[in-house]
């Protein structure tokens, strides 16, 4: 009688030791913050369709590749963005003309809620200044004065697939390039913009 007093006593007080043990692990795993990577760098290839010359589409490839800082205040919110894009091309028309595009823009981004979705998409408005250099705008074009900095404006977005909680792979961004460049004619150049690259978290 006395051992399953003894017995039943200990199995008590075992389960209450547990109880509170398990208690006391849950309490501190809810109070521990949980480390959200707030800070971001993207390095992406990326590819531009331009109309610099002025008149119509006399359309032209560049190719290239950009580094895109970004500061979230908080997950799922606005971030504070910084951007440095660099292309390049030397078949622009028959005289096969050079061009090298640098932008350097900073703004604001947006990243909405999309559930427990591995797929985060977002969008941006980015704004700064542009610098040309080659064959197309040294010697063969006098009117651009202005090839060592002009306005420029990146607004679009785009949708990253992440991989683990440090590594994203950014499926693909679609951006609105504009440029100020002058021309003789109107002093604008469109621009798109797709770049695909990887996302490192910190």
């Amino acid at each position: 009688m006395r051992i399953r007093i003894k017995v039943q006593f200990f199995l008590l007080l075992a389960m209450t030791a547990l109880s509170t043990a398990s208690s006391v692990a849950y309490a501190q795993s809810a109070q521990a913050p949980t480390s959200q990577p707030r800070a971001e760098l993207a390095l992406d290839y990326s590819y531009l369709r331009s109309n610099a010359p002025p008149g119509g589409c006399d359309c032209f490839n560049l190719n290239g590749g950009s580094a895109t800082f970004a500061w979230q205040f908080k997950p799922h919110s606005f971030a504070l963005v910084g951007d440095v894009s660099v292309a390049h091309t030397g078949g622009i028309s028959s005289n096969s003309y050079s061009l090298t595009l640098s932008t350097f823009t900073a703004g604001g981004r947006y990243t909405p809620r999309f559930g427990h979705s591995p797929l985060k998409p977002f969008g941006q408005i980015l704004v700064g200044v542009a610098h040309s250099s080659g064959s197309l705008v040294e010697g063969q074009n006098p009117t651009t004065s202005n090839a060592g900095a002009a306005f420029a404006a990146n607004v679009g977005g785009g949708i990253d697939l992440r991989a683990s909680h440090r590594i994203s792979f950014r499926l693909v961004e679609a951006d609105y390039l504009v440029t100020t460049f002058n021309n003789g004619v109107n002093d604008h150049q469109n621009n798109l913009r797709l770049s695909t690259g990887v996302v490192f978290h910190f």
